[in-house]
């Protein structure tokens, strides 16, 4: 039987003990699953994965599960980038361990079983240190953070700082809301296209925004505004942003109407 070890939030552990874990991941080719590691005799390596997954919150801290699968599992081992690709290999459970155990350098390796993990399979579930492994990538220690929006993690602790201090040129921090309200004024009736994509590209950097004096962009005759504009709010907790989307939902144009239903899956 190979041994592996699931990182969760601490509050799913009494679910977990009694129905085991959901194929709730989505692995290489959009596959459902969970992602695990091999128990190695490095106690750091084992837990490499705590520091990163703690970044994007959790309750009640991580706990570590173990797990012992059949040697003959059909699992997905390699680095996490080569999810992307397509290229982790699919190998048995047995398999899996040795590989990764023969490693010179594991760190940022990952397996993933395509399917959920059954209450009889569980092994213990126990706390782990909150500080164990890397942030961001292997060697990250050192490296210059990137503060573009697709690398930065909101409500992160420090993040706004960080942002003031290394302002990215394209993704931030952003002007203020009357500015960039002033901007869609100034861009006439009924707008100037690349003005209020432009604006809308930082209001979509927001939790939370004036809807009221955006919404009427959901008229303008350019599919492109109508759009950045689904992108922009579509995923903000103002209020009346749901009745906003029902009616960009039946937008004549496909775009438009696709960005709806993409903002509307679960994040």
């Amino acid at each position: 039987m190979a041994m592996f070890v699931h990182l969760m939030s601490a509050a799913n552990a009494p679910r977990v003990r009694r129905s085991g874990i959901r194929a709730d991941s989505r692995g290489q080719g959009g596959a459902r699953g969970v992602y695990c590691f091999p128990v190695l005799p490095s106690y750091t390596l084992t837990h490499q994965w705590v520091r990163e997954l703690s970044r994007s919150g959790t309750r009640g801290g991580l706990v570590a599960v173990h797990v012992r699968l059949d040697d003959a599992q059909s699992v997905l081992v390699g680095r996490y980038s080569d999810r992307a690709r397509d290229a982790q290999a699919c190998v048995t459970a047995a398999e899996a361990v040795r590989r990764v155990a023969a490693l010179g350098d594991p760190r940022g390796w990952e397996v993933f079983v395509p399917r959920a993990i059954r209450p009889r399979e569980l092994h213990r579930i126990r706390s782990v240190p909150q500080v164990a492994g890397w942030r961001y990538w292997p060697d990250a220690h050192g490296v210059r953070p990137c503060t573009c929006y697709g690398c930065r993690v909101r409500g992160e602790y420090g993040s706004r700082r960080l942002r003031e201090r290394l302002p990215h040129p394209l993704d931030g921090p952003p002007p203020p809301v009357p500015v960039l309200l002033a901007r869609v004024a100034a861009a006439g009736d009924p707008g100037d296209p690349d003005v209020l994509s432009d604006a809308l590209h930082w209001f979509g950097m927001r939790r939370r925004g004036p809807l009221a004096q955006l919404a009427p962009l959901a008229a303008h005759p350019y599919a492109g505004v109508r759009e950045n504009l689904v992108w922009a709010v579509g995923r903000w907790t103002t209020p009346g942003v749901a009745e906003l989307m029902d009616v960009l939902a039946d937008d004549p144009h496909p775009d438009v109407r696709e960005a709806v239903e993409t903002v509307r899956e679960p994040a």
